[in-house]
């Protein structure tokens, strides 16, 4: 036998079965994870996509809908302020530790955030009301920087990232469900003023996540150049602003290029469409009710699927089949949109898209956010995955405050559901670039893991 034989066989007989993958799911670290995870993603849609649902229930343009969702820029623009984070403590916080401090000094400032719009309302100005999204946004960018550089810094080995980034996806995904389903129900009832002061008590499950969790020993960066994490010295803002590019490139060479141009690439089609999906439901006729209804039952059974179909094809297929497998799913959302939009707006409609979108969406999700984990260089955790999740939001979250333009301009001599169609067809097809993309990134990775021909 050959030693690329052997080290394959090898391979192989560590690659754990769905027993010992379930077994995993009862350690403290993955419940934590998940609560951490809902913490996450609790704050996306209410500075988004369901912020845009209660601003077209009171009137406004989807212009002006569009335009405000770039307050969500602060989620790209995170690896800016990551440095600090990497290297800082929070003052009286910190005795926690320096991920868990900073855990819940960004979840108070989330929940304040969202007090603050409950209290102003769209009908108090929109441009204060958007201050209060922009600064629940930030914090929220915040936390996300430090939960995900747990989540790295936690893990002892690449299984364990996979398990752990399925569990972040089944709790983000969870928040998502809750921010834009079941919020509808609640503001259906109560308005929607009170159901962000509900949303802002529910930070106190990523608050509760924070005592739960323990603080990860971090490590000294790889080649050497975190060996003193003091931030103001020359040394320190070398290794803070220059020191995250440099291991990244260092590690993955002439494939760096690849990866980040795949990675901006592969959510794009969600992101565009995002803001005008809670106004669509709107404009085709469906009830905050029913549109809560489905989401909360059908859209989360199919939403739990496709996260737990991402984590385990992660697990036992590999990282870079699942992203491209990912690929292929993402755009499904999008065109199940575009199908909606030519059908009459009855439950079994809805649902039938509903059931599309959610397991597309948490699928590719889940792939992605694992790709990008196994990415990261020690020390540099939350700096380089903070810049590998602003390449991947970055366009899409650009472009995305002009499609109500779009959908306004794409109304001249149409109706308004038939602007949404082609809105939606449009952004399905904006997929194919990251389609072609991951399909080299697989080849690449196929190549790489080949054994080596045996030597006469």
């Amino acid at each position: 036998m050959t030693g690329g034989a052997a080290t394959g066989t090898a391979a192989a007989a560590k690659r754990p079965g769905w027993r010992d993958v379930l077994r995993s799911l009862r350690q403290r670290k993955v419940a934590a994870m998940l609560l951490l995870g809902f913490a996450s993603g609790l704050p996306l849609y209410l500075v988004g996509n369901t912020m845009g649902y209660w601003m077209r229930d009171g009137g406004s343009d989807l212009s002006a809908i569009g335009f405000l969702s770039w307050v969500g820029l602060a989620y790209t623009l995170k690896f800016v302020w990551a440095p600090i984070i990497d290297k800082t403590h929070v003052p009286l916080l910190g005795r926690l530790g320096h991920l868990r401090g900073w855990m819940l000094l960004s979840q108070m400032v989330v929940a304040a955030g969202l007090i603050g719009m409950a209290v102003i309302r769209p009908e108090g100005g929109l441009v204060t009301f958007g201050v209060m999204a922009l600064i629940a946004a930030f914090a929220s960018a915040t936390q996300d920087i430090v939960i995900d550089a747990w989540r790295i810094e936690i893990s002892e080995n690449g299984e364990e990232l996979g398990l752990l980034s399925a569990s972040s996806q089944l709790g983000y995904r969870t928040a998502l469900l809750v921010t834009d389903a079941l919020i509808l129900i609640l503001a259906a009832h109560i308005g929607w003023a009170p159901s962000y002061w509900v949303m802002a008590l529910l930070m106190g499950v990523g608050m509760i996540a924070v005592f739960l969790a323990h603080e990860p020993v971090r490590k000294l960066a790889s080649g050497g150049l975190q060996s003193v994490p003091i931030l103001w010295t020359a040394r320190g803002v070398f290794d803070a602003i220059i020191g995250p590019f440099i291991a990244f490139f260092r590690a993955h060479g002439k494939l760096a290029l690849l990866m980040l141009l795949a990675i901006s690439l592969y959510r794009m089609p969600d992101f565009v469409m995002g803001p005008m999906a809670n106004p669509f439901y709107k404009d085709i006729g469906l009830t905050k009710g029913m549109v809560g209804e489905v989401r909360a039952s059908i859209g989360l059974i199919a939403s739990l699927c496709g996260i737990a179909m991402g984590g385990l094809s992660a697990v036992r297929f590999g990282l870079a089949p699942t992203l491209l497998a990912g690929a292929v799913l993402g755009p499904g959302s999008n065109a199940a949109f575009a199908w909606l939009a030519h059908q009459e707006p009855t439950m079994t409609n809805f649902a039938i898209a509903m059931v599309i979108d959610n397991i597309s969406t948490g699928f590719a999700g889940t792939a992605l956010v694992a790709y990008m984990s196994s990415l990261t260089s020690a020390g540099y955790t939350a700096t380089q995955y903070a810049l590998l999740s602003s390449f991947y939001a970055l366009l899409g979250k650009v472009l995305k405050g002009f499609s109500g333009l779009v959908v306004e301009k794409l109304e001249v001599g149409r109706t308004l559901l038939e602007a949404y169609a082609l809105f939606f067809t449009g952004t399905a097809l904006a997929g194919i670039p990251a389609l072609l993309l991951c399909f080299l990134l697989v080849r690449h990775a196929r190549i790489a893991a080949s054994p080596a021909p045996a030597s006469s």
